[in-house]
């Protein structure tokens, strides 16, 4: 699905952890379909409600030539190490996994973040959710970044606030959801669980090295912030 905001020509491919929530709930209030005037009155249900995330289709995007086409993206390891901190510790949501629940895959429901990456592909098979988090950004956004008007990082959103407010003529903030409650390094985690990842992550790199340097390629990092 192509979120888009049809008065202002907007045309938006969300990114699983990378600030999605954030963005369509700015969106949301630039939308006459969705009766809220402030974007603190949405709540994540409310949002993803509205708008699902859904995987990249170019026929679809074509559709959208005459909009402002953007997307946000997030560097890989951040995205992932997110997985964790929010969907995993945060929000505990392996505690309702049916497939845990019900023994169908042994696995541990609160994993430690060694545990859990070196154990990454059998966390996805066994939760819908972690998969989606965890899916690569290229097949949300599509391989060609040409594609689109501008590609904004998740440390651009002042950027995108700002462009938004161009083209809309009136104030856009973005909003804050899903902050987790600690942040996660690449230096907390066990040097094979850094190697788990490292190959995990290779071709998300390679797809999106115009925007992000691969940690991997240079001396170990004491953390990644």
């Amino acid at each position: 699905m192509v979120i888009r905001v049809e008065p202002h020509r907007l045309a938006y491919m969300a990114v699983p952890k990378a600030a999605c929530t954030s963005v369509k709930a700015a969106l949301a209030v630039l939308d006459p379909n969705q009766p809220k005037s402030h974007a603190d009155d949405l709540d994540e249900f409310e949002v993803h409600g509205l708008y699902p995330t859904m995987r990249f289709r170019p026929h679809r995007w074509a559709l959208y030539e005459d909009h402002f086409r953007f997307t946000v993206v997030r560097d890989p390891l951040k995205r992932l190490l997110a997985v964790y901190t929010n969907r995993v510790e945060t929000l505990n949501i392996l505690s309702n996994c049916r497939n845990i629940r019900r023994g169908m895959v042994h696995l541990p429901k609160q994993p430690d973040p060694d545990y859990f990456f070196q154990n990454l592909p059998a966390y996805i098979l066994a939760s819908s959710d972690i998969k989606h988090h965890s899916l690569p950004t290229w097949l949300f956004t599509g391989h060609d970044f040409t594609l689109y008007d501008r590609v904004f990082r998740t440390s651009e959103m002042g950027d995108l606030a700002e462009t938004l407010t161009d083209r809309v003529g009136a104030p856009v903030e973005i909003p804050h959801f899903n902050s987790s409650d600690r942040r996660l390094h690449l230096a907390d985690l066990a040097p094979e669980t850094q190697r788990a990842l490292e190959h995990f992550l290779v071709d998300q790199y390679d797809h999106l090295s115009d925007y992000f340097d691969n940690p991997f390629d240079k001396p170990r990092m004491h953390a990644v912030a």
